[in-house]
């Protein structure tokens, strides 16, 4: 990787874009794999050192965490969409106001959202849908993770910044460094052999973790290598114009996300109240626990080739080099589709083993019930590829509405009516199938605005050019 400034302007703007590509989104996606990783491994060591109804106290406090993560990578995002258009333009003083307001900004509402939650925290923990069988569980857990909170949001708005100025390689060890850290921990803190803490101790390993993650990033950030140029000493100013530009940029993912998070609660509350009576909604929490732990698993390996796309993106929208913009952006939906597709194949013959592992009692009804509902999931990850490249595109290229209208397809505009028609009718059923419908729609919607936009872009670049590309694509030696 290029250790000046200079040589990663000249790699973002005269390296071949497929190969400029692989080489920055391999480290995000390895670094991805590696964070998602240690989810799942969490998750699998609270089952075996607790018990299955332990992992519902994860799917209870997962909100808080992604409303966390979608807290950090909307500032992370805008201030990295800001940071690369300037970087292209070689504005300096753009590119160092972003950065500092950044930081300052994420502190700021990282510290009041973990005192506002520490406050309420009974009442948090009810309306994310604790119930009787997992509420002390989830308390454990949740305090922990609040203490967590400011490095945790901090390394992702880093992390983000790194990839900005083409340092993925920070980013990767950045959050190698956390996933390792946890999954080392979380057998000392988790089981009998060690401290014994149970959930409380997962939920300590990942304090430890993530504040060591976001130590790393801090201190490469600080290095003469970087061109993020933090200033400790004016950090306190408050630039009012650029936060409202980071937020306005960034305000897409954060929805996305903090959807996200909405759906999780709306999900737990409706599991609650459509569980069977006899069984009672413990388990099925559990279930949809270890769901999501898996797509994050499957998936954000793909999100992690969107994370090279966008620095390469930004770069070359504010140098207006249009050619390589459509290549890239073509080349990324080609792969990403392949991606998804490949998942959704894997996901259909392993559901049942992939439940097994995390049932070392073999509940029958967690196996069944959790592999036949992940295999119906996963049928939209088909068309999910479209909608995430195009939003992030639009994010990269600063059009924050476009990027807001495509996040609000799925998770609010389609999801959250769909899931209480479905579940009025099927019951628990219903919210399986809703993965289904809404991914499948949103993306099919997305398709159709790429080709559109895909034809825009075409327009503004010279015929000579296109030719030349074209006939690249037919014979790669040209």
């Amino acid at each position: 990787m290029s250790t000046s400034p200079t040589e990663r302007r000249q790699m973002l703007g005269q390296m071949n874009v497929r190969k400029l590509l692989i080489k920055l989104s391999i480290p995000a996606t390895i670094a991805m794999m590696a964070n998602a990783l240690y989810n799942l491994i969490d998750t699998l060591f609270v089952a075996w050192g607790t018990d299955i109804i332990a992992i519902g106290a994860l799917a209870i406090v997962f909100p808080i965490q992604m409303i966390v993560m979608a807290l950090g990578l909307m500032i992370g995002i805008g201030s990295a969409s800001i940071f690369s258009r300037a970087y292209g333009r070689n504005d300096r003083d753009a590119m160092t106001r972003s950065v500092n307001t950044a930081l300052l900004l994420n502190v700021v509402i990282s510290v009041l959202i973990a005192v506002i939650v520490l406050i309420f925290i009974d009442s948090v923990l009810v309306f994310f849908g604790a119930s009787a069988e997992n509420f002390d569980y989830a308390k454990d857990y949740l305090v922990f993770i609040l203490i967590s909170l400011v490095p945790f949001s901090s390394a992702v708005v880093l992390n983000n910044l790194a990839r900005a100025e083409g340092r993925p390689n920070v980013a990767m060890i950045a959050l190698l460094i956390g996933a390792f850290v946890n999954i080392i921990l979380d057998p000392i803190f988790i089981f009998d052999f060690g401290f014994g803490l149970g959930v409380q101790g997962a939920a300590l390993a990942t304090l430890i973790a993530k504040t060591l993650s976001f130590i790393y990033v801090f201190y490469a950030s600080l290095s003469k290598k970087s061109a993020l140029d933090i200033r400790l000493k004016t950090i306190h100013r408050f630039d009012l114009k650029m936060t409202l530009e980071i937020i306005a940029i960034g305000m897409p993912t954060f929805v996305r996300n903090t959807l996200g998070a909405i759906l999780v609660i709306i999900i737990n509350q409706l599991i609650n109240r459509y569980a069977p009576v006899d069984i009672g909604p413990g388990i099925y929490i559990s279930i949809y626990g270890v769901i999501n732990r898996m797509i994050m698993f499957l998936l954000l390996p793909g999100f992690g080739l969107v994370q090279g796309l966008i620095p390469i993106v930004g770069f070359n929208f504010g140098a207006k080099f249009h050619l390589r913009l459509y290549e890239v952006i073509a080349y990324a939906m080609r792969l990403v589709f392949i991606y998804f597709v490949a998942i959704f194949i894997i996901t259909l013959l392993s559901a049942e083993l992939l439940f097994r592992v995390f049932s070392p009692d073999a509940n029958q009804l967690f196996i069944e019930e959790g592999s036949r509902a992940f295999r119906v999931i996963s049928v939209g990850f088909v068309m999910i590829g479209f909608q995430v490249v195009l939003s992030s595109v639009y994010q990269a290229m600063g059009f924050p509405v476009r990027a807001f209208l495509i996040a609000m397809s799925r998770q609010f505009l389609l999801f959250i009516p769909i899931i209480y028609l479905l579940t009025y009718f099927l019951g628990l059923t219903g919210i399986w199938l809703t993965f289904l419908v809404a991914d499948t729609l949103a993306g099919t919607l997305s398709f159709f605005i790429y080709r559109y936009e895909m034809k825009d872009l075409r327009k503004k670049i010279p015929e000579a050019e296109f030719s030349q590309y074209l006939q690249r694509q037919k014979n790669p030696s040209f």
